[in-house]
């Protein structure tokens, strides 16, 4: 191998020294040999605190001194967030914070408003401050929902434009016409709708029947239910469509309405103004019975055929299965369009019930994990009644 003029094998050899000495925690077994220094060291500690083994604080020097532990203390873990900041990029400092609440149990040193002010703000922060909630006090809970506010704010701004450009040409579609204008007319539907009238000696169809995109009016309206699962391992999920859902209500086409439930039911449809409102009214965590939530959204409907429900759930059923069954079938039989998200997340298919998977599946209502990105095209085929764009891996 050439190696270009310039080049410094033996610096690119110590660097990635340096990065394997920084992932395996230095002392005899990591075979680098690879001594830290300068700011390598206070790197090091920062991850020590988090990926050791032990208890007592890191000294970030050696394997044998590394170990795991913020203290029990704020200032602790303060400190440490904000060393992870200003070592890491963001999208790391997110990933060690969610880390840390999983394995040294920093969750209820949240509900200090001087943590919360710390540490970096996503999602699943989001989620973990509202399974916190009904524990926050009052003070708590106004940095709480800065935080939350912020997040939601930074997810309008990335997925809003978007969905309604996205479903305001859906709902123009879905709006057929007969006599369309040329520029309107839908070629694929109209040529499928005269293959009777195809002339094999001219190889070609005489469209004695067109078909055309329409322009919905403000007054032609879909039905969009959201039924979300709120137990705990939905909290990203929650997020998202509380997003999503607040998205839809500002379009005066759709009327939308948002359940979300665990063993009982809750309508946040009133609060779609605000979905920072309607992340706090949910209660994250809980059992869960979806054949009682679906039943509520059955009785909400008054348009099947003109209605889509969103199920965002990971189908581990609490109540009634074979009920939970019978009523998508019915709403299927009815008219509408029945979406099952296992996820509505970027972090692809959760832990799901595979048989209520694949029993829904044989209903007509394939549930799979869906991207926030992909969730707009989701939306777009089912108001417009044709296949889910459905990812290759479910």
């Amino acid at each position: 191998m050439t190696v270009g003029e310039g080049y410094d094998v033996t610096d690119a050899v110590q660097e990635r020294l340096r990065r394997w000495r920084l992932v395996l925690g230095g002392g005899p077994a990591d075979g680098t040999g690879c001594a830290l220094s300068g700011r390598d060291t206070a790197m090091d500690a920062a991850l020590a605190a988090l990926y050791g083994k032990g208890d007592k604080p890191p000294t970030g020097r050696t394997g044998r001194d590394r170990s795991a532990g913020l203290g029990g203390s704020a200032p602790s873990v303060a400190r440490w967030l904000g060393d992870i900041r200003t070592y890491f990029p963001s999208s790391v400092v997110q990933v060690m914070q969610r880390d840390a609440i999983d394995r040294l149990g920093l969750a209820t040193l949240l509900l200090e408003p001087e943590m919360l002010e710390a540490v970096e703000a996503d999602v699943h922060l989001v989620g973990t401050l509202l399974s916190l909630n009904k524990a926050m006090q009052e003070t708590t809970k106004e940095t709480a929902r800065a935080v939350v506010r912020k997040v939601v704010e930074d997810l309008e701004k990335r997925l809003a434009t978007r969905t309604r450009a996205t479903l305001t040409g859906a709902l123009d579609r879905s709006a057929r016409v007969s006599r369309p204008r040329h520029h309107d007319i839908d070629w694929n539907r109209t040529i499928a709708a005269n293959l009777k009238n195809y002339l094999p000696e001219y190889r070609t169809v005489v469209p004695e029947r067109l078909i055309g995109y329409g322009r919905a009016s403000q007054s032609v309206k879909k039905e969009v239910v959201l039924c979300v699962d709120q137990s705990g391992s939905m909290a990203a999920s929650v997020v998202y469509a509380s997003v999503f859902g607040a998205v839809l209500a500002s379009m005066r086409s759709v009327s939308t309405r948002l359940v979300v439930f665990d063993t009982a039911v809750v309508d946040l449809t009133d609060q779609l103004d605000d979905p920072v409102d309607v992340l706090f009214g949910t209660q994250l965590g809980g059992g869960t019975d979806i054949n009682r939530a679906l039943a509520y959204c059955q009785s909400r409907i008054s348009r099947p055929a003109e209605t889509v429900v969103v199920l965002i759930s990971d189908l581990y059923e609490g109540g009634i299965r074979d009920e939970m069954l019978k009523r998508v079938a019915a709403m299927k039989a009815s008219g509408v369009q029945f979406v099952t998200l296992l996820a509505l997340s970027d972090e692809g298919a959760p832990a799901y019930d595979r048989e209520h998977a694949a029993a829904l599946a044989a209903l007509g209502a394939p549930a799979f994990a869906c991207t926030p990105d992909l969730f707009p095209e989701v939306m777009a085929a089912a108001i417009e009644k044709r296949s889910l764009p459905i990812p290759d891996a479910v």
